[in-house]
């Protein structure tokens, strides 16, 4: 009997329309009594032929305590409308995860939607491979070559790269040259050999010359190598191309030498050292001509335009503790004029690198400019000298730059 009880409460079998006019009945006639009852007992009987389960309920009045009836009130309307509905089956009972599907549903949509939004295919095979492109060696193992996707944090208010993003690109070309040939010591940049003597390299001087400008997303390719440069000196030359139209974007030729990383004083050349990069040389012409010109030393006096109270952030330093090479350039763009930079882009520059400052120099930037049209043309370029020295007066670098008028300018 209990084991039918059981079976009937959880698995009603399917009800007429009766059964339920039988319980409604049941419940008014408990209902109908007095209004406090006691449910002594309920009794379950065996279902019958409609399917139902009846349950009869002896009832009597409460006694008193202290006076007062107590018992409880049955709320007919309340059991009426928690009555299993007529139609309701085993099946009916299973869980409802209709909700859940749909939900999973209108999540996966919405991805497909965003994925075929967002363009993963890159515009050209190139963009995506050279994201994790460390280069490689050409030529004979002379030559290596890397590509750069110029990224939208790398343009200026222009729409196109900065001379700082350039400059970048041919430093991490010359570190991951070094490093691909074998030579990457423990120093940045130093051979096993350099290492072991604490010499470091120290650029003295570089020269750039600028074609054109890449813009956002455009690819460039560097190609670099190296030369003997004097008897202790090691040239460094680089060129610049488009990827797509193989149309030169820049060339730069510079000369380095070897410091001692504790004294920091100019060191000269071991034969360890000449021995390890002695077969890296190409011989072959620089790819700029040099620039004999001496570049004049700027006073007060002779200067244009001053900017004052600049000095090197904790992030502006490299592994050998001075300040980055490409950092100097942004420094004495400072005292440029706003009418040049908004109406010329940089052409050409020539640095004399004189001494390196530390993380506590205060520095000066000063700027002449002169035009190199006597009519003063809007057409013609513009020539600057610069000099970047610390408030007491030592020069740290000086610099020549050559300005020409922006392609936007000039209707192109």
């Amino acid at each position: 009997m209990l084991a039918s009880t059981t079976v009937s409460a959880f698995f009603p079998a399917r009800s007429s329309s009766s059964s339920v006019v039988s319980a409604k009945a049941s419940l008014k006639a408990v209902t109908d009594g007095p209004e406090n009852l006691d449910v002594r007992s309920n009794v379950a009987k065996p279902m019958s032929s409609s399917g139902t389960m009846e349950v009869k309920a002896q009832a009597q009045a409460l006694p008193k305590v202290n006076g007062t009836k107590i018992g409880l009130k049955i709320d007919a309307q309340k059991i009426e409308e928690d009555a299993p509905s007529a139609s309701r089956t085993f099946y009916n009972q299973l869980p409802d995860w209709s909700f859940l599907f749909a939900a999973i549903t209108t999540i996966f949509l919405a991805a497909e939607k965003q994925f075929t939004l967002i363009d993963w295919k890159p515009r050209r095979p190139d963009m995506l491979g050279d994201a994790f492109d460390l280069g490689k060696i050409m030529q004979d193992g002379l030559v290596f070559r890397q590509n750069f996707s110029v990224r939208s944090y790398e343009i200026g208010a222009d729409g196109t790269a900065s001379i700082e993003t350039l400059m970048n690109h041919l430093q991490e070309t010359a570190l991951n040259h070094v490093r691909s040939a074998g030579l990457l010591g423990d120093g940045f940049g130093s051979t096993p050999q350099m290492s072991k003597r604490n010499l470091i390299w120290v650029v003295t001087k570089m020269q750039v010359l600028v074609e054109q400008y890449p813009s956002w997303e455009d690819v460039v390719e560097v190609d670099t190598w190296v030369a003997p440069s004097g008897k202790h000196g090691m040239r460094r030359d680089w060129h610049v191309h488009d990827y797509q139209t193989g149309q030169t974007v820049l060339r730069a030729t510079s000369v380095w030498v070897m410091m001692n990383k504790q004294t920091r004083r100019l060191s000269k050349l071991p034969e360890e050292v000449r021995e390890e990069i002695g077969s890296y040389f190409v011989d072959r012409d620089p790819v700029i001509n040099e620039d004999g010109r001496k570049l004049p030393k700027l006073e007060d006096n002779t200067a244009d335009y001053v900017c004052r109270g600049l000095t090197p952030r904790w992030g502006d330093l490299d592994i050998n503790q001075h300040v980055n090479n490409v950092k100097y350039i942004g420094w004495i763009l400072e005292s440029v004029p706003a009418s040049i930079l908004e109406s010329h882009e940089l052409a050409g520059m020539t640095l004399e690198y004189r001494r390196e400052c530390g993380r506590d120099s205060m520095l000066q930037s000063l700027s002449a400019v002169s035009d190199k049209s006597p009519d003063g043309s809007p057409e013609a370029g513009i020539e600057c000298q610069h000099l970047l020295r610390m408030e007491c007066g030592a020069e740290i670098v000086r610099c020549q730059t050559d300005w020409r008028p922006k392609r936007s300018t000039q209707g192109l």
